[in-house]
């Protein structure tokens, strides 16, 4: 069932160290978080989306926490490193769960299809595109959405999963 209303929001969390939160409201506005972030900057953003600490859910909102694999290994990737994603990612899920704000988690490669965004090519060689010019793209394909807001590289994936979660609980993404 669709929830279009000035009185919902629709939330989209990059759970990466670097990574953000952005809420879309009903009429297109925009509010950001980038991490990192305190656990209590996280907590209050979300409750403020919910009507603020000790309330009752009279704002409507839906979450998308997007999913990740917990490679351990290789440059870059200690298992501490991990370690501290998964707790962080079990974190975010709690504070949700403790905001009565419903949520679904997504990896990276669905939500990326639901919007039309071409995936980063692998490997190395001519014509494959860097990470840094991956994450480039998401941040200004984010800004064409939302032209005039202040979306970073931290906070461009978040912005896109909160957009793709507007679509999806409007029923405006193919099934």
């Amino acid at each position: 069932m669709p929830r279009i209303s000035c009185g919902c929001y629709w939330i989209g969390i990059d759970p990466g160290a670097f990574g953000g939160l952005a809420a879309i409201d009903g009429s297109g506005c925009v509010d950001l978080l980038a991490k990192p972030a305190t656990d209590q900057d996280v907590w209050q953003w979300l409750c403020l989306k919910q009507g603020g600490v000790g309330f009752s859910p009279a704002i409507e909102c839906f979450a998308v926490i997007e999913q990740n694999t917990g490679y351990v290994g290789g440059a870059g990737n200690p298992g501490s490193a991990m370690f501290k994603f998964g707790c962080s990612h079990g974190m975010l899920e709690g504070f949700l769960v403790a905001a009565s704000i419903p949520y679904e988690q997504i990896t990276p490669g669905q939500w990326q299809r639901a919007l039309g965004i071409q995936p980063r090519g692998k490997g190395k060689g001519k014509g494959k595109e860097s990470k840094t010019q991956f994450k480039n793209r998401l941040k200004q394909r984010a800004q064409q959405l939302f032209p005039g807001k202040p979306i970073t590289l931290a906070t461009a994936d978040a912005v896109l999963i909160a957009y793709y979660c507007r679509l999806k609980q409007e029923g405006r993404l193919a099934r």
